[in-house]
């Protein structure tokens, strides 16, 4: 039992380091074998493993164990695994949605690392949950008044452009042109940002860019302003603003 315990404690801090660069830390002298796993950004814990005596979670265990302490988004999640063997409501830190999973083999490592990751992603920063979100898909306006859009890719495939908050690589950009066009024109894929750029004018000003890539063209009859606000109920595209659903759908063809 206990080679099995040390390993399992052992593979996890491998997987913490090589996925997310993070060190176990031992806090406690009067308990060194707990050890801390948190961000380096906000320092909040997304792990914590203790060796405990099993009666502390399970009257009707006896011996020591290793536990790993995770936190979860969701509480039905935690309703769910505690009704399971190997899961137990948080011990030590049983507010909130924390889960304490035992290390002992009866949960296996890939479920085990798998809390992790939600874990991780729970007690992130806002700026760490904007990196590792997934790619997203953006509706985004353009004014033909400060920007030629509607030749933008005659001669290539890939233009700077202002960059929308929010937006991060890897997402994809619904490029909106405004009156006299009024319809969305362009598909793109967005291949860099955080570009540094300073432009100032009356009614415009731009401080970062984004590269982004031409994948589809539509004809300005197909996504008309006035079929944005009759199906979709899209009224204004003053900035980035999210696809939804069914628009997405249509815009992919499908």
């Amino acid at each position: 039992m206990k080679l099995i315990e040390n390993s399992l404690r052992s593979d996890i801090f491998s997987y913490a380091k090589k996925k997310y660069g993070t060190k176990p830390e031992y806090l406690w002298k009067s308990a060194p074998n707990y050890a801390v796993l948190r961000h380096s950004d906000n320092n909040k814990w997304y792990g914590l493993i203790m060796n405990i005596t099993y009666d502390k979670i399970d009257s009707q265990k006896t011996g020591t164990v290793d536990i790993l302490n995770v936190k979860l988004d969701d509480i039905l999640l935690r309703d769910l695994l505690i009704q399971q063997e190997g899961y137990y409501i948080g011990y030590h830190i049983s507010r909130g949605n924390w889960v304490s999973v035992v290390l002992d083999g009866t949960v296996g490592l890939e479920a085990i690392c798998h809390l992790l990751d939600v874990s991780f992603n729970v007690t992130a920063s806002k700026k760490k949950k904007q990196e590792l979100r997934p790619p997203k898909e953006w509706l985004i306006p353009s004014n033909p008044k400060y920007f030629d859009i509607v030749h933008a890719f005659d001669n290539t495939n890939t233009i700077d452009w202002k960059q929308g908050a929010g937006i991060k690589k890897d997402d994809t950009v619904f490029m909106y042109v405004g009156a006299p066009v009024s319809a969305i024109l362009y598909k793109c894929k967005v291949t860099e940002t955080n570009i540094p750029y300073d432009f100032h004018t009356e009614g415009l000003t731009i401080k970062k860019l984004m590269k982004i890539r031409l994948q589809k063209r539509y004809n300005p009859d197909q996504f008309t302003f006035e079929r944005l606000k009759s199906e979709y109920s899209i009224f204004a595209v003053r900035g980035a603003r999210g696809v939804p659903n069914s628009l997405s759908t249509a815009l992919k063809g499908k």
